[in-house]
């Protein structure tokens, strides 16, 4: 008998159990199992380069990219756990590109883990679940309906992440960057919940759908809501990497392995485009006046300080750093072109150019840390410019990927780069800001400079070492898929384009 009589008095149709449809989460139910085995199967693996754990990890990826294909060619939306879990376009289609991401980046930074002990030895188990759980993290962002969701799934994000960054006790530069990485990351956070908890006070509710709802009734206090919105932002832009939240982003790249460098420098920034257009478009569209003002001095500063700042730059991690915040400079441009005077007729155009935009920069992005890290052999830390120095004569074809990195990044056609800047930049002038557009393009000029420096070094410069580069042969045919694509999507732009247009454009009617 159970201890509590007085239940038996209680009216049991008042009691309901919700409708849980697990389906559409069974890519991250299966990853979140994956990754306690893989954590299970370490501790028995004899193996000191523990390649089962990477294998499996591959796998594991693989198997969830297939699921969310499913749900992408199917093309439906669901909502599940109350609302606080949605399966759509958007989502499946950032998915499978956070999951294959992920997956070149493991095989960019295979050997360089296991040179440097990171992956093998008493400490080396923990690597790659870290990467598993960090993409967790990244996927429950993307799918992420309500507050409550996308901050969690934000920090276990971080939380990986900081932990990779730190993972070689024993160098200075890696742990300083780990601890200056996890201070502004708390900061931010701390920023992007209080402004969650204040528009949970004007509103009542944690919910994206129920807050946009109410606040296109005209419910809820809008003073409170404004203030909350600016805290909101202010986090998003720590999370992007913008100016004036920027920063972190230099000295982690700097600081941090080579391998980790380029884990934070690819898939985390398809999540926090996802998070950040579910806030701002999805729960907060009524206030996209506001909001987008924000975007549009966040975007400025960006591409005027990341393209200035990384003509002085000689550390090249340093220099992809500040690139870095130019590039998320100009994704901003799409998401403050879809709302023009209160009209939202160019949205599902605009917010889809600045989806195509941030998956172009990630796929080029890593090819450029892949050809790094081969440089970086043997114990070797690859950071300096003037280690691209003769790359040509080295290695002719890394020379030729990394010279379409840096003609992807500067904008040059017919790279993938220069189409992702198109776009993003055709959305200002739809969107009746000729003037911003005009900025981007002096921006990107004074960007070229130093991209097409690195090329300089390359090719006409001799070597200051004349070691041969031989990477592996899963490196090399990764690399090459990965250089070819920065070169065929370029030339054939098409198709990627009509499905970022054809998710955000259904996800927005859903």
């Amino acid at each position: 008998m159970w201890p509590y009589p007085s239940l038996g008095a209680i009216e049991m149709t008042h009691l309901t159990i919700p409708d849980v449809n697990i389906l559409p989460a069974y890519s991250e139910v299966f990853l979140g199992i994956a990754i306690s085995a893989i954590l299970l199967i370490d501790l028995f693996v004899s193996d000191a380069k523990r390649n089962v754990t990477y294998v499996l990890s591959l796998i594991s990826l693989a198997i969830c990219a297939a699921l969310n294909l499913a749900y992408l060619v199917d093309g439906s939306t669901t909502y599940t756990f109350s609302n606080l879990f949605v399966s759509d376009p958007m989502s499946n289609l950032l998915k499978v590109a956070t999951y294959l991401i992920t997956m070149v980046s493991m095989v960019y930074s295979r050997n360089y883990l296991v040179e440097r002990g990171i992956v093998s030895g008493e400490r080396g188990g923990e690597f790659y679940p870290m990467v598993l759980f960090a993409v967790l993290g990244q996927m429950v962002m993307i799918s992420a309906n309500n507050f409550l969701t996308i901050y969690l799934g934000l920090e276990l994000m971080s939380l990986s992440l900081y932990a990779m960054i730190a993972l070689r006790r024993d160098d200075v530069r890696a742990t300083e960057a780990a601890m200056k990485y996890f201070i502004l990351g708390a900061l931010s956070s701390g920023f992007l919940l209080y402004g969650m908890s204040m528009v949970y006070g004007a509103t009542g509710s944690l919910d994206l759908s129920v807050i946009a709802r109410d606040f296109a009734a005209g419910n809820g206090n809008q003073t409170i809501m404004v203030f909350g919105l600016v805290f909101i932002v202010s986090g998003l832009a720590f999370k992007i990497g913008v100016v004036p939240f920027h920063m972190w982003i230099p000295d982690v790249y700097q600081g941090a392995p080579t391998a980790v460098a380029l884990i934070i420098g690819g898939a985390p920034k398809i999540a926090a485009f996802a998070i950040t257009l579910r806030l701002l478009a999805q729960g907060m569209f009524v206030f996209a006046a506001h909001w987008q003002q924000m975007l549009l001095v966040l975007a400025l500063l960006s591409m005027a300080l990341g393209n200035i700042a990384a003509l002085a730059q000689t550390s090249f991690k340093r220099l992809l750093g500040y690139s870095t915040i130019a590039q998320m400079g100009y994704m901003l441009l799409g998401l403050l072109s879809g709302v023009i005077g209160g009209n939202a007729f160019s949205a599902a155009a605009a917010y889809s150019s600045a989806m195509f935009f941030v998956l172009t920069y990630t796929l080029t992005a890593v090819a450029g840390f892949g050809v790094l890290i081969v440089l970086s052999q043997h114990g070797y830390e690859a950071d300096h410019l003037d280690d691209l120095r003769g790359l040509h004569q080295r290695n002719p074809w890394l020379a030729l990927v990394m010279l379409a990195v840096m003609f992807s990044l500067a904008g040059v056609p017919p790279t993938i780069g220069f189409f992702g800047k198109l776009a993003v930049i055709n959305a200002t002038i739809v969107a009746g800001m000729p003037w911003l557009a005009v900025f981007a393009v002096m921006a990107s000029l004074i960007g070229a400079f130093y991209y097409l420096r690195v090329v300089r070094l390359m090719y006409f410069e001799a070597p200051l070492v004349t070691t041969h580069l031989a990477p592996t042969l899963d490196f090399r045919v990764t690399l090459a898929l990965n250089g070819v694509l920065v070169m065929a999507l370029g030339i054939l732009p098409g198709g990627l384009l009509a499905q970022c247009l054809s998710a955000i454009a259904r996800t927005l009617a859903s």
